[in-house]
């Protein structure tokens, strides 16, 4: 079994912090800039700030034009997101009964902002489960599957055959692994046309 995605979500960015225009709903910018990143411009809320990655030879003028496009694109995001943490808590058991006979019951459910290392955690002894804000947005299957992997965690705690086992009940494991492994990958590339999330520069 490959090493698995959910264990790997981003790298380090060379950055400055500032203040945000008025209305943007966060309260600082930080604008990481990387000389690996050639054309892309993409954009993730983390806590209280918002963090926008650019290449480093942006001028200023490009700079803040950018980083009011990504505001908006965010903001429109946010403004279609449906799930709160009792709709999560709900959808993990709806996932539990469907792939797992309801044996995975967790105590809590709940989005995190800290994790962006890695997509899901779970604590077994606590029985909680925690997804990472940057899951929001993606597609349902991959969120789903996050969801079950970390189910899977309260039945089986490591990355054992058993637990690959019981991973295989969830018809889109390889899929949504793909679409993480997708995401991880385009953060390092110089371009991915139509990656989710990105925008072309110019």
């Amino acid at each position: 079994m490959p090493a698995d995605p959910l264990h790997r979500a981003g790298t380090a960015q060379r950055s400055t912090t500032s203040q945000p225009p008025s209305g943007s709903g966060a309260s600082a910018i930080e604008v990481r800039r990387s000389t690996r990143r050639r054309r892309t411009v993409s954009a993730y809320r983390e806590g209280d700030r918002t963090v926008v990655l650019i290449p480093a030879r942006m001028s200023e003028a490009e700079e803040q034009r950018w980083v009011s496009v990504m505001l908006d694109k965010l903001a429109a995001q946010e403004s279609k997101r449906a799930l709160g943490d009792a709709e999560l808590a709900e959808r993990a058991r709806r996932l539990s009964e469907q792939y797992f006979e309801g044996r995975a019951r967790p105590a809590s459910v709940r989005w995190v902002t800290n994790q962006n290392t890695r997509w899901g955690s779970c604590t077994p002894s606590e029985g909680s489960i925690r997804l990472s804000h940057r899951l929001q947005g993606m597609p349902d299957y991959v969120v789903d599957y996050v969801l079950v992997h970390e189910l899977a965690h309260l039945l089986v705690p490591g990355h054992g055959p058993r637990f690959w086992e019981l991973l295989e009940a969830y018809p889109r494991t390889e899929r949504a692994r793909g679409y993480l492994e997708g995401v991880v990958a385009a953060e390092r590339l110089p371009h991915v046309p139509g990656a989710r999330g990105e925008s072309p520069e110019g």
